[in-house]
C-alpha cells in the first residue's frame, strides 16, 4: 500500500491519478480538506481509503507493516502566508513526524519542497549547494528550507528518501489555489473572459517586458519522475532534487502558447508590478537539473508549448477539467 498526503490538492491529486494509470489501486489517502469538501479532485480516482490529516499520525501505526512508500505532497503552499509557527507546524514539524516515521519502519519517503528555498536566486538554484548559504523571500520558503536541511544532516533516515524542489509546476487540477494558481491557469482564465492577458511590465533594465524568465514544468512530468524515483528502489540516491524542465522560458512564451492553444492571437496589457512586492520580484528561475538526470531521471516529456496545448485543450476547455 503507498500513502499519499495533500491527496485532494494539486501535486497530490495528480500523483493518485498516475498511480492510477499505472494500476495502483491500493492507495491511502490523506488530507486536511477531505474528499467530499473538495470532490472533484479524486471523484475519479481509485483507492482504499482516506484518512483526515489530524488523524494521520495515530492511523499510521495500524498500517505501518502494509506500506511501501510515502509520498507525502500535504503542505501548506501559500507564499504569502505571515503565521510563522503556522508554516513551523504544518510544513516542518509535520514533515519531520512523517520522515521519523519512515525510518522506523524503513518505507521509502519523498516530500514535497520548493524551488522557493532558492530565495532570489543569488546563490544559483543549484540542488548541489550547501542549503545553508540559501535566503528565502517568504516563510513559506523558509519553512521547507528549515527541513531540507535539517533532513540532510540526519545520521538515522528512511531507507531511500528524497526531497523534491518543485519549481513553476502548471496543470489540471490547481483549479483551486486561487493566488497561488500558475499563470497558465490565470492566463487562460483572463484570455477567456477579457480576450487579453495582463502581464508585468519589466522595472529591470535587463529585461524587456515579457522577457522575465521561469522554469514551467507541467505537473505530468512531476507525477512521473516521483513514481520512477520510487521504482528505482535507491537507483536514485538519497538526497535534494530539482523538479523543473530545466530551462527557463518568457512569461510571452506561455501567454503565447495560452493564445496559441486557443486559437488566438496574442493580446498584452502590461501593467506595473506592485511597489510593494517589486523589491522582491524575481526576474530569472531555472532548476538545474543535472544531478537529477545524472542520476538517472528520465528526460522532461513536455515542452512548454506541449504541456500548455494538452492543458488547455484536454482539461480547461472541456466540461469535466479535473484528472
Amino acid at each position: 500500500m503507498i500513502l499519499v498526503t495533500g491527496a485532494t490538492g494539486f501535486i497530490g491529486s495528480a500523483l493518485v491519478w498516475e498511480l492510477n494509470q499505472r494500476g495502483r489501486t491500493d492507495l491511502l489517502v490523506s488530507d486536511h480538506i477531505e474528499p467530499k469538501d473538495r470532490s472533484d479532485h479524486l471523484r475519479k480516482r481509485t483507492f482504499k481509503d482516506f484518512v483526515p490529516a489530524d488523524h494521520l499520525t495515530s492511523h499510521l501505526s495500524t498500517v505501518a507493516k502494509d506500506l511501501e512508500a510515502v509520498f507525502h505532497m500535504g503542505a501548506c503552499s501559500s507564499t504569502t502566508e505571515k503565521n510563522a509557527e503556522y508554516l513551523r507546524k504544518n510544513n516542518t514539524e509535520y514533515t519531520r513526524h512523517l520522515f521519523e516515521f519512515c525510518t522506523k519502519h524503513q518505507i521509502p519517503f519523498q516530500y514535497a519542497s520548493s524551488g522557493a528555498v532558492y530565495g532570489d536566486g543569488s546563490q544559483g538554484f543549484c540542488d548541489r549547494t550547501d542549503p545553508e548559504s540559501f535566503t528565502p523571500l517568504n516563510l513559506y520558503g523558509k519553512s521547507k528550507l528549515d527541513f531540507d536541511i535539517w533532513a540532510l544532516k540526519q545520521e538515522s533516515h528512511p531507507p531511500h528518501w528524497q526531497g523534491l524542489r518543485f519549481f513553476n509546476v502548471y496543470g489540471p487540477n490547481e483549479y483551486h489555489k486561487g493566488p497561488m494558481a500558475s499563470v497558465a491557469f490565470k492566463a487562460f482564465q483572463q484570455i477567456e473572459e477579457t480576450g487579453q492577458l495582463r502581464l508585468f511590465k519589466s522595472h529591470n533594465a535587463n529585461y524587456e517586458d515579457g522577457k522575465q524568465l521561469r522554469d514551467f514544468v507541467y505537473v505530468k512530468d512531476i507525477t512521473r519522475w516521483m513514481v520512477e524515483i520510487y521504482e528505482s528502489k535507491g537507483g536514485i540516491r538519497n538526497g535534494i532534487y530539482n523538479q523543473g524542465f530545466g530551462k527557463a522560458r518568457t512569461w510571452l512564451d506561455l501567454a503565447q502558447a495560452v493564445f496559441s492553444s486557443l486559437g488566438q492571437k496574442l493580446k498584452i496589457e502590461w501593467i506595473d508590478v506592485p511597489v510593494d512586492i517589486r523589491d522582491q520580484y524575481q526576474y530569472f528561475t531555472e532548476a538545474n537539473m543535472e544531478k537529477a538526470f545524472a542520476e538517472g531521471l528520465s528526460q522532461p516529456q513536455w515542452s512548454l508549448e506541449k504541456g500548455v496545448a494538452d492543458y488547455v485543450e484536454n482539461y480547461l476547455v472541456q466540461s469535466d477539467p479535473y484528472l
